[in-house]
This record gives C-alpha cells, structure tokens and sequence, in this order.
C-alpha cells in the first residue's frame, strides 16, 4: 500500500452543496453512494454503498476540508481520503487526495472516483444549481 491518488474536480455549485453532498447521507444516496451512515463530526464512523467502503472521520473542518480513514474488504490497514474544498466564484473547486491505495486495487479505486462517487455527486450537483 503505497500508491496515491490525486484530482481535481470543478463543479458549478456551491462550497455549501458539495459539502452537504459529502456528509449528508440523504444527499449521498441521491447521488449513489447509499444507503449510507456519515455526519460532520470528527470520530464518527461511515459507511457508504452498504458498508462496502467503511471507515472513520479523522478531520473535519466545515465546509472546508474532510480527512478520512478508509477501507473496503479486506484491507490490513486504511487508505487515508482528504476532501478540500475551495470557493471559485459560483463554482467550487474539489481537491482529492487518497494515499495508501492498494496497489492490487489502484486502477479500480483511481477510476472509481470518477465513475461512482464525484463523478455521479458531480452530476446530482449541477442538475440541481
């Protein structure tokens, strides 16, 4: 477990919306990562896609930035997740940084983003605003 995972999303919403779709877990199951456990609180334990990727809130600064631990099957130690989140005008600016990937499940995970978690929150988003 070595390998990180690093982008960039724009999306045309607001900083307030992309962080309720972060942490909001009605929000995360409209946008297809339910059902779903998650608050805004440091310590708190999560589950998204039914417990399929689980794991802990370890830094939460509102609307801001959240740092999490992951881990899905049967990983021997967590994947840290760090969200920043930027003002841009109408628009906000997402920073995604996931270290500690397994490497057996790198392209997955690297793709996965896109494909099944800001991809689709992305969409939900900018159909809304």
């Amino acid at each position: 477990m070595q390998k990180t995972i690093e982008k960039v999303y724009k999306i045309s919403a607001t900083v307030d919306k992309v962080w309720e779709a972060l942490v909001d877990p009605a929000v995360i199951d409209e946008w297809g990562g339910g059902p779903s456990k998650m608050d805004s609180k440091v310590g708190t334990d999560f589950e998204l896609w039914n417990g399929d990727i689980y794991g802990k809130n370890i830094e939460v600064v509102s609307k801001s930035k959240l740092v999490q631990e992951w881990f899905g099957g049967d990983w021997p130690k967590p994947s840290i997740v760090t969200f920043t989140l930027k003002n841009d005008n109408s628009n906000t600016i997402l920073e995604l940084e996931q270290v500690d990937v397994p490497d057996d499940e790198f392209e997955d995970i690297n793709s996965g983003w896109d494909d099944y978690y800001i991809g689709p929150m992305k969409q939900m988003l900018e159909k809304k605003d």
